[in-house]
């Protein structure tokens, strides 16, 4: 793992769109991404930029179970409105939460991650220590799963919904194994509630427990850390 800490997210975002812009330079062509409030300020730069996108594929992690595409709250709805339609991909693709047979919608999506192999993967680090929707004690060896998700990732999840909303307890999402398949990954965590998973991520050892412990066996991982979220590092 290369780790990088900056002062501040805004620094870290930065520098982020940074890297997803050399990655195209150097010829990457489909994208891994991810969705949450760690790389937002990343689409909102690549959005104002002059990269183009019209020539590569994206592969998004994850998606909540019942929701449907042009729902708020939804990761399709997400993406559109961060990053596609500033900058349209020439293939998207994203799980489909609207499906509720689930080995369907597993198999489909399956076939996309087998298409369509990364080369450059972003990804945001969960509280728990979660990649995804990858939870502790999900086994590495799954390439596409259909996830119970734990209540604190739900209470976590809880404040991008209304009071009156009921916040989704299941997702499917890109599995471990086809997590680590990409060429290239850039890991981002900010703030201090992501100090301690950071701290086990990078010095702990590799355990399902804390899923994005998995990244020290990938030979090309940048993470990207604000002051607060490396403050538990040993040698931060």
């Amino acid at each position: 793992m290369e780790i990088k800490i900056f002062d501040n997210q805004a620094l870290v975002s930065e520098y982020g769109a940074q890297l997803v812009t050399l990655a195209k330079a150097n010829g990457a062509q489909t994208f891994g991404l991810a969705t949450g409030s760690s790389p937002e300020e990343i689409y909102a730069h690549l959005s104002q930029s002059n990269i183009d996108f019209s020539d590569s594929v994206s592969v998004n992690l994850d998606e909540y179970c019942g929701l449907a595409p042009d729902h708020p709250q939804s990761y399709h709805y997400f993406m559109h409105e961060k990053l596609f339609k500033y900058k349209p991909f020439a293939k998207s693709f994203v799980p489909n939460g609207s499906q509720s047979d689930t080995s369907l919608a597993i198999a489909e999506y399956l076939d996309v991650l087998h298409t369509y192999p990364r080369d450059f993967q972003i990804l945001g680090l969960g509280e728990n220590g979660h990649i995804a929707f990858n939870e502790p004690g999900t086994p590495f060896g799954e390439e596409m799963i259909h996830v119970q998700l734990t209540p604190s990732t739900v209470e976590v999840n809880s404040r991008f919904f209304g009071p009156d909303e009921v916040v989704p307890d299941q997702a499917y999402s890109m599995g471990i194994k086809a997590i680590m398949q990409a060429q290239e990954i850039m890991m981002l965590a900010f703030g201090e509630r992501k100090a301690q998973a950071v701290k086990e991520m990078i010095e702990g050892p590799v355990t399902e427990n804390i899923p994005a412990s998995v990244l020290q066996l990938h030979p090309n991982v940048t993470v990207l850390l604000d002051q607060a979220a490396a403050s538990q590092l040993s040698q931060a």
